[in-house]
């Protein structure tokens, strides 16, 4: 049997790169997924469709309170329940690499609104969903990086390093209605975000070398880790952050 059959999962950030292969991968054990990004998640959604799942996407900008709450309505009528959601919307890949002088406040400002505002949004709009089904799975997607710090990155990082402090509460406050949260956090990834900066590529490199597995990360590395975090197999997990890069960090 799937790990994920009769489950029905949100995924934000979902119209390429390590969203999409959220997805995909979801759908594969069985989920209907409700996908959506503030660009068309549609390529996605047919992917799904393509291979036999169920899915629903929607463009929705996950700092807006009322679009997300629309979203999730959306998801909870098409699907009967939200059962997980992952919160993958993030930026990084397009972010500009910036001392902590040269980093602007309006562009920290807009760092911290979909990294972390974001993720409060959508656990926000889904957590009636959970305590009426008393049950449900918050997947908030963090970054290695809060445990061992980057340089010229300290928005994206302070921002993920918010996203774990803010899933530990949510574990604390919603246990209680059967509610689980919990994080993943990746390491470097090599997802289509950023094998199309160069510099990035470039930075792949040195990170390769501060890892166990001397090998580059790929989206598909992840998925297994997050089918697990959404399955029954981990229902008597929450607070916990489960970092996934190859040991470059052992927490």
């Amino acid at each position: 049997m799937k790990q994920l059959e009769g489950r029905s999962i949100i995924i934000t950030g979902a119209a390429q790169g390590i969203g999409a292969s959220f997805a995909l991968a979801l759908a594969e054990q069985g989920a209907r997924v409700a996908v959506c990004d503030v660009r068309s998640p549609e390529q996605t959604v047919a992917r799904i469709r393509a291979m036999g799942g169920e899915a629903l996407g929607g463009i929705c900008d996950v700092t807006d309170g009322h679009a997300v709450a629309r979203f999730v309505a959306q998801a909870d009528e098409a699907f009967g329940g939200v059962h997980g959601l992952v919160n993958n919307a993030a930026l990084f890949a397009t972010l500009p690499k910036r001392s902590v002088e040269e980093i602007e406040s309006t562009d920290f400002d807009r760092v911290m609104a979909v990294n972390v505002r974001g993720a409060f949004e959508c656990a926000k709009a889904v957590i009636p969903v959970m305590r009426r089904q008393g049950y449900g799975k918050i997947v908030n997607i963090a970054s290695g990086t809060v445990f061992k710090g980057q340089v010229m990155m300290l928005s994206y990082v302070t921002s993920k390093g918010a996203v774990v402090a803010m899933t530990r509460c949510l574990a604390r406050e919603l246990g209680p209605a059967g509610i689980r949260a919990n994080c993943l956090a990746p390491g470097f990834t090599m997802s289509e975000g950023v094998m199309e900066q160069a510099n990035w590529v470039k930075d792949g490199q040195a990170t390769v070398a501060s890892r166990c597995l001397r090998r580059d990360q790929t989206p598909e590395d992840l998925t297994g880790a997050l089918v697990f975090l959404l399955a029954p197999g981990s229902d008597f997990m929450t607070g916990q952050t489960v970092v996934v890069d190859g040991g470059s960090v052992m927490h």
